[in-house]
């Protein structure tokens, strides 16, 4: 998912690729109200000693159980996740202290930086401020480690011995082999297929760290072995990689199952993204990226102390919330896991082989389809060769090659200080840029010689998948 936002002080604006969320808090907190500057600090910035969870403020329908359809005993979780995260799952604390151990491997990357890319405003002749909190900087070049640790930590403190998991463009996967290597568990990968073979270097990086790595669909599993008796040539899909990985994690007791997206422990741990740009872009009278960075924002917008405007940015070949419905359905493709009430084109829908391999999801996480359908964000799709063409703009300006998940927000955030140009309005723009792209540069190839399509859904394939989604 990218995030992009646009502000104009006080108002800061944002937005990511796949999703955003906003909500009416149970309570409002009692607090002065503050002006929002917009500037990259210079000053030291610590790591943040707790996350946040907007599940305090804005509770979003709870998941149920895939057979009874009632809602979800905390209890189901245990085949699949430690006590810890499963009571991070379903609290509504507002915040959650961030153990020790955690945080000194933190400390290998964090904090990351806030950027100004006073270049590409340069190059753009845009009036607009334009920032990114870069968080490429992880050992295994994205964000995504900000919740493999935490994740690999309480499963090694659980007595786990095994983790397994899905992934995409790879990401997710490396973040969690190099936090098993760490906390000596061991780490089995089921990554979608045409990921897989479009990015060998991400499977090489997680076989580095010790891990496993399937391709998706495999004959490992009883999901895989179905899917390849109905389609050999299967591209796979996120939902039928998470399908994978829950069928190995649910027969033995000492494995668990660990998710990159989606689930509201994820997008907790996350929001040290956010809550280090609020001190680095600083407030003047007072103290998976989208949600991450997003969510601390919505706190301040929910509390009075800022008015931030929300803008999600999706793949227009798997546009969840543009095109997808409001309802409860499955997490992956077999129908293994919790139904969650979310954005979904289907848990059947396979999307096309976009290079954005990590957005290559028929859903969008629960809280961000809370906000969304609160009316608290903007969404748009945008087409992977304009999401290119934005990167080497940027990567030409700011010196960062992004991975293909992150372009969609420079995308985005070049559409919004264009219009900036146009109107000459002065915003701020702020985007998460979540890693980097060293080992995407066989998309990069393909998109430099003219090879590179634009890809999209066929409605007879979504009104397909989405015929399928349960009746709840």
């Amino acid at each position: 998912m990218a995030t992009t936002a646009s502000v104009r002080p006080p108002l800061l604006r944002q937005g990511s690729e796949k999703a955003s969320l906003l909500f009416k808090p149970k309570q409002r907190a009692s607090v002065r109200r503050r002006s929002f500057t917009a500037r990259a600090s210079s000053n030291p910035v610590s790591i943040p000693k707790q996350w946040y969870n907007l599940v305090a403020d804005l509770p979003p329908p709870p998941p149920l159980h895939p057979q009874t359809h009632q809602p979800l005993n905390p209890s189901d979780l245990s085949p699949l996740f430690p006590d810890e995260l499963i009571r991070q799952e379903v609290t509504e604390e507002r915040f959650i202290d961030i153990p020790e151990e955690v945080a000194e491997v933190y400390k290998l990357w964090r904090p990351t930086p806030l950027i100004r890319a006073r270049r590409l405003e340069k190059l753009l002749d845009t009036p607009a401020k334009i920032y990114y909190k870069y968080e490429g900087t992880s050992p295994a070049g994205s964000h995504k480690p900000n919740t493999a640790v935490p994740q690999a930590w309480y499963n090694a403190a659980a007595g786990v011995r095994s983790v397994v998991t899905e992934t995409g463009a790879g990401q997710w996967g490396s973040a969690l082999s190099f936090a098993s290597s760490l906390f000596g568990l061991t780490c089995e990968v089921w990554q979608v297929r045409a990921s897989y073979d479009q990015k060998p270097y991400r499977r090489l990086m997680m076989e580095t760290w010790g891990a496993t790595v399937h391709p998706s669909p495999s004959a490992a599993t009883e999901s895989g072995r179905r899917i390849l008796e109905r389609d050999p040539a299967s591209p796979g899909s996120l939902g039928i990689a998470i399908s994978e990985a829950v069928e190995v994690a649910a027969r033995s007791a000492d494995t668990k199952y660990c998710l990159g997206s989606v689930l509201n422990h994820v997008l907790l741990h996350q929001t040290v993204i956010g809550e280090e740009c609020l001190e680095q872009l600083g407030c003047t009278g007072g103290g998976s990226n989208f949600g991450g960075l997003v969510f601390p924002f919505m706190r301040e917008k929910l509390a009075g102390r800022m008015s931030p405007a929300f803008k999600a940015v999706e793949p227009a070949a798997c546009p969840t919330l543009t095109k997808g419905v409001y309802a409860y359905d499955f997490g992956d493709t077999a129908g293994l896991t919790p139904l969650m009430k979310m954005h979904t084109l289907g848990h059947g829908f396979v999307p096309d082989p976009i290079h954005a391999g990590g957005l290559r999801y028929h859903g969008m996480a629960p809280l961000i389809s809370h906000v969304y359908e609160l009316g608290f964000m903007e969404a748009i799709a945008i087409q992977q060769t304009e999401c290119f063409h934005a990167a080497l703009k940027f990567a030409r300006t700011e010196g960062i090659i992004p991975a293909p998940e992150p372009t969609h927000a420079i995308a985005a955030a070049i559409r919004e200080a264009m219009e900036c140009k146009r109107t000459g309005e002065k915003k701020v723009i702020l985007m998460a840029m979540c890693g980097h792209g060293h080992f995407d540069l066989a998309s990069y190839e393909k998109y430099l010689r003219g090879d590179m399509v634009d890809l999209s859904h066929s409605d007879e394939k979504l009104q397909e998948a989405l015929a399928a989604v349960p009746k709840i």
